[in-house]
């Protein structure tokens, strides 16, 4: 059937119309879902020359969930966990951009292995890992790159703070006269912690509120709140996702404003607040381990080491050692054939003596060759970093080393105590020296 050049004319329009419409309609879709795309990667916050967007705020937030599950702590209300979770972003995000100025990284073959120790600990494979991570709501590559995050952030903490930290023979000695006794009873205890942080030059009425929101949170936990579930909604301190969690502390590794704390509260005690500059701190005792009188079993003994170079492989340093193990079960002199053969020139001199050998004062593949032998018995040739050995037991004995554990575990102590209020100042300044300007539009 012919149609009109009028109908024609009219079928036109009505065609250019519907492409039009068309064309409006894609063209809103569009524009919809590139607001929905821009409304989830809206920047929350700004941290010098970098920002921090909506999705990976969100990323963050389903790592911290299933944890805060894991250990009965409650899901705090949206608004105080965003909080929350983007000052932990923002710690992450200052000490990703330090750790590029210094050159730090992390490569994948070390976030490989991470992973697969991970994997390990869990009684699991890496496939079973991410499948158990997947069913629990977790996104492998999430948890991946958390786990290459902190692994970055351990060995700039590690560059930037703990290798500068050097502990002396005084402060070990002057350690061991103020603590000595009270060590007697508390050899570990676990804490937990809420901070009610204050800016660097606070106003009086500030440290007034302050002050008087950690009496509130004091009264409250004493009343029987959940001091997990208090700390994650109410607690500025870098644990706070924790629950609050500092973990277990040997007592000399306490930080100094609660050291006396440490020893004075029971277990399950929450204390009045405590100021310092960073805050109002308000610490309870989760649990206490009382010091227990140690014996170890020391070991006499003595070896010779061959080095493997350009020169000496590994197979010729086994026959070698295999030789002299030979002329020792024949009736040779241990010692004589040391000063003549090992590489160890330290030892060599004595005769391949080592001395009295405590346990975890040499690697572990020569501390588990050593251990296996009888007394006067003499190893087969083995590896270690170091070489290859022949290792021979000359005694055993058990020994009261509380002494020297003391003062091995006061050094330890100490490290770890500076360490632990090293890395907060440094931290604190880190922050306090960036530009930081929060986006996130809520009210806490």
């Amino acid at each position: 059937m012919d149609i009109s050049p009028i109908s024609r004319s009219r079928a036109r329009r009505h065609g250019l119309w519907s492409s039009t419409a068309a064309l409006l309609l894609l063209a809103l879709s569009v524009g919809c879902a590139l607001a929905a795309t821009q409304e989830l990667d809206a920047i929350v916050a700004v941290v010098n020359d970098d920002v921090i967007v909506q999705s990976e705020l969100d990323r963050e937030i389903d790592l911290v969930i299933p944890q805060l599950q894991r250990q009965g702590t409650a899901i705090p209300p949206r608004p105080q966990l965003e909080k929350q979770v983007l000052d932990r972003l923002i710690l992450k995000r200052l000490q990703q951009q330090r750790a590029k100025d210094l050159g730090i990284s992390v490569d994948d073959a070390a976030l490989v292995e991470a992973m697969a120790n991970i994997a390990s600990r869990n009684g699991l494979s890496l496939e079973e890992l991410e499948a158990t991570l997947e069913a629990g709501g977790i996104r492998f590559e999430d948890f991946r790159e958390d786990t290459r995050s902190q692994i970055l952030t351990s060995r700039l903490q590690s560059q930037e703070v703990v290798k500068k930290i050097q502990v002396t023979d005084r402060e070990v000695d002057i350690f061991l006269e103020k603590e000595s006794s009270r060590l007697v009873e508390r050899e570990q205890v676990r804490l937990q912690h809420i901070l009610i942080a204050l800016p660097e030059d606070a106003s009086a009425q500030q440290v007034k509120a302050a002050e008087d929101k950690a009496k509130r949170l004091v009264a409250k936990l004493r009343a029987g709140a959940n001091f997990a579930e208090v700390a994650v909604r109410e607690s500025d301190g870098r644990n706070a996702l924790d629950g609050g969690n500092l973990g277990w502390f040997e007592m000399g590794a306490v930080p100094s404003l609660v050291s006396d704390l440490a020893y004075s509260l029971a277990e399950g005690e929450v204390s009045d607040p405590l100021r310092s500059p960073s805050g109002f701190h308000i610490i309870k005792m989760r649990e206490i381990k009382a010091a227990t009188p140690e014996n170890v079993t020391q070991t006499q003994a003595r070896h010779i080491l061959i080095r493997t170079n350009e020169i000496v492989s590994d197979d010729d340093a086994k026959r070698r050692l295999n030789q002299l193990r030979q002329r020792v079960i024949g009736g040779d002199d241990f010692a004589t054939l040391a000063r003549a053969h090992s590489d160890d020139t330290g030892s060599a001199l004595k005769g391949g003596d080592l001395g009295w050998v405590n346990p975890g004062d040499t690697v572990p593949d020569f501390e588990e060759r050593m251990n296996a032998l009888p007394v006067n018995g003499v190893s087969e040739p083995f590896e270690s970093p170091f070489g290859w050995h022949i290792v021979q037991v000359l005694e055993r004995r058990s020994q009261d080393t509380s002494d020297e554990i003391m003062r091995i575990k006061a050094r330890e102590a100490l490290q770890r105590r500076k360490a632990e209020e090293t890395t907060e100042e440094w931290l604190r300044q880190l922050r306090d020296e960036a530009y930081i300007e929060i986006r996130l539009d809520r009210n806490f």
